[in-house]
């Protein structure tokens, strides 16, 4: 009977120390998502963030921008956080619009947009 009890008490302690690994096995799937999670998706988005605001503190006046709304412009003058931007098209008209600087999309390069354009007509005609 007395030996019964020691062993009773020598297994519960074992339990005791294999239910501390059990517990950090059940966790590491966790880990490892969250690890998968960081490298795919938020230090990329952190990385884009960080880029779009260096473009929205450098941007001047006559810079060519698109906004978030996909609409295509100039800036004519900045004011701090807002912007006014020509959307004409006409070069002897004016069509301001008054934006704050975060609406800004993209920057954009009109002459690189027309040599691009010149390269795939290019490429179109030999076919």
């Amino acid at each position: 009977m007395l030996t019964s009890i020691a062993y009773a008490a020598g297994s519960s302690g074992g339990a005791a120390a294999g239910g501390a690994g059990g517990t950090l096995a059940g966790l590491m799937p966790l880990i490892l998502m969250f690890a998968v999670f960081y490298f795919l998706l938020i230090r990329p988005q952190q990385k884009r963030n960080k880029e779009h605001k260096a473009m929205l503190a450098s941007v001047e006046r006559g810079t060519h921008i698109v906004t978030v709304g996909g609409m295509f412009g100039r800036i004519v003058d900045i004011d701090g956080d807002v912007i006014f931007v020509n959307v004409s098209t006409d070069p002897d008209k004016e069509i301001r619009i008054k934006m704050t600087r975060g609406a800004i999309g993209s920057v954009y390069d009109p002459k690189a947009v027309a040599e691009e354009k010149k390269k795939k007509a290019a490429a179109e005609e030999k076919k």
